[in-house]
């Protein structure tokens, strides 16, 4: 069973990441494309994502889930929260009974480095000492902050976020697992948030689960 990474974070909230090693049939007998994906590989991903949720929660029911119109996935009743996400051979999912959630995961990748100012507050590049940092260290530092704002755009869950203005990630030293704190504003809406991440020379997952 490819499970990369799994974690009970309390009694109503699961996570996992899948590394993805099985061809679309096997994701098929359990779970269905519920919206038109033709890219075989993005088709994968999808199926492998919704797969994760019965495999945290037997009695999750994909069939009833509901996409909003800023793309985010639901349940009407919910009976339960959850976020997906997935990237390369890998997928991962987030579901709690009690409290939303967001969860991101993302390849290390240099590409990261081109949009840094479209997603970090100036205070932030400064903060984290972006431009001081060596080239592998930078690069894993601002996939793990894209990721973290990611989750947190996703744990938000009603779209019209600007990135950079809206989401201040504090300055922290980095380790493989950690927790990074947050500010997060919206018009008259003010949450700190604490996420949680696992962070390889490859790989930066990040997750948020606060009420």
């Amino acid at each position: 069973m490819p499970i990369y990474f799994k974690k009970i974070i309390n009694d109503f909230t699961r996570l996992a990441v899948w590394k993805i090693e099985e061809t679309e049939s096997f994701f098929a007998q359990k779970v269905t494309v519920q919206q038109q994906v033709t890219h075989p590989q993005k088709r994968l991903q999808h199926l492998a994502g919704r797969f994760l949720l019965p495999f945290l929660y037997p009695d999750f029911p994909i069939e009833l889930i509901q996409i909003a119109n800023t793309r985010k996935p639901f349940l009407l009743d919910e009976a339960y929260h959850f976020s997906i996400s997935h990237c390369g051979d890998y997928a991962a999912a987030i579901v709690s009974s009690t409290q939303r959630v967001g969860i991101d995961v993302e390849l290390v990748t240099h590409r990261v480095n081109k949009i840094r100012q479209k997603f970090l507050h100036a205070d932030e590049l400064i903060d984290w000492n972006i431009e001081e940092l060596e080239e592998q260290e930078k690069y894993r530092t601002l996939t793990l902050l894209w990721s973290a704002k990611e989750a947190m755009f996703k744990w938000w869950g009603r779209g019209d976020i600007d990135f950079s203005e809206c989401m201040l990630v504090k300055a922290t030293s980095l380790g493989a697992t950690g927790i990074l704190y947050a500010n997060f504003k919206k018009d008259d809406f003010y949450a700190a948030l604490e996420l949680h991440y696992t962070l390889t020379n490859e790989l930066s997952l990040v997750w948020v689960s606060n009420n």
